[in-house]
């Protein structure tokens, strides 16, 4: 039932010549949506459907080589408030996007919810992410 949602919906995005998705591909069992954004050139969202919960997952940067205790901070700050979609650091240490969410909550307006917010947080936070970590 999930796969048939995402299928679907990601379907959608890529039709719709007002929507930023331009691309989309399923590989294995998740779907890989390819999004256009105004501070860089495009982010991949990751859809990972389980047994019980969706996961999504966004990369933004690669561990930052300069002050890469501020450019956390920047993230935990921003985390707060957050209802769906949270920053946090991959095992090697680069900055993603990623949420989860019960396989019983997955509904289309959930779905454009969640790329929604990454595609909001890319671009009101890539910019100061890259100018505290890598200049």
């Amino acid at each position: 039932m999930l796969d048939e949602l995402l299928a679907r919906r990601i379907g959608d995005w890529v039709a719709d010549p007002d929507s930023d998705v331009v691309y989309a591909e399923q590989v294995g069992d998740a779907w890989a949506v390819r999004m256009v954004q105004g501070v860089r050139d495009a982010t991949t969202v990751w859809f990972v459907p389980g047994q019980r919960t969706l996961q999504v997952e966004a990369y933004v940067i690669p561990a930052p080589p300069r002050r890469a205790g501020d450019v956390y901070r920047i993230c935990l700050m921003r985390n707060h408030g957050r209802r769906r979609v949270w920053w946090a650091l991959d095992p090697d240490g680069s900055v993603v996007l990623r949420s989860r969410v019960g396989v019983e909550e997955a509904n289309w307006g959930l779905l454009d919810e969640l790329l929604g917010e990454i595609y909001e947080q890319v671009e009101t936070t890539f910019r100061l992410l890259v100018t505290v970590g890598f200049r």
